[in-house]
C-alpha cells in the first residue's frame, strides 16, 4: 500500500515541483546512501554519487511510472546504477595511464602528419548537423557515448547510429 507521503512525492515529481526533492531527501537519502555505500566504500565519493543520484532523479522525474515500480524501487535502481557507473569510470581512468617512455607522440616528424586530415573540422561542416554534433561531442569534446547521449538528450542507440553514419560520410569525403 502506498503511503500518503509517497503519493505526495510522486505528485510533486510529476509536476516538477522542487518540494519533491526536499521530501525525497528527507525520507530516502539515508537509505539510498546505504545502497551506495555497499558499492563504494570511500565516504566522499559515496556522497558525490548520492548528489548525482538526486540530480538524475530530478532529471528523470517525469519518467517515473507508479504502475511499473514502487517509488523506492525506482530510486534504488537510480542510486545503484549511478554507483556502479562511478566504479566503472574510476576503473577505466586508473587503467589508462600514459606511459611516456613508450609513447611515440614526441617522435612525430612533419612527414608523419597526414595533411589531408588536418582540415577535418572544415570537412565536418559538410555533414548534416545531426551527425556533426555527435562527432564533435565524441571526438573534440572528449565525451563518452553515454555522456553525449545524456548531454545532447539523444538516445544512446541514436548516438551510435549517427556516429557510424557520420564517420561513413567523412570517409566518403576523404576517399571519394
Amino acid at each position: 500500500m502506498i503511503s500518503s507521503i509517497e503519493k505526495e512525492i510522486v505528485s510533486l515529481l510529476q509536476t516538477s515541483d522542487k518540494k519533491a526533492i526536499n521530501l525525497l531527501y528527507d525520507y530516502y537519502a539515508d537509505a539510498l546512501f546505504g545502497v551506495i555505500k555497499k558499492i563504494i566504500s570511500d565516504e566522499d565519493t559515496a556522497q558525490d554519487v548520492l548528489q548525482e543520484t538526486f540530480v538524475k532523479i530530478w532529471r528523470y522525474s517525469k519518467k517515473y511510472d507508479a504502475n511499473k515500480a514502487k517509488l523506492f524501487t525506482w530510486l534504488y535502481r537510480i542510486a545503484y546504477n549511478t554507483a556502479i557507473d562511478k566504479v566503472r569510470s574510476q576503473k577505466n581512468k586508473s587503467g589508462k595511464e600514459v606511459q611516456i617512455e613508450t609513447s611515440s607522440v614526441y617522435k612525430l616528424t612533419s612527414n608523419a602528419l597526414n595533411e589531408d586530415v588536418l582540415d577535418i573540422k572544415k570537412h565536418l561542416n559538410r555533414l548534416d548537423e545531426k551527425y556533426k554534433i555527435v562527432i564533435k561531442a565524441l571526438f573534440f569534446e572528449g565525451m563518452t557515448q553515454q555522456e553525449a547521449s545524456e548531454e545532447l538528450d539523444i538516445p544512446l542507440g541514436t548516438i551510435k547510429s549517427r556516429l557510424k553514419i557520420g564517420l561513413r560520410e567523412l570517409k566518403k569525403i576523404y576517399n571519394p
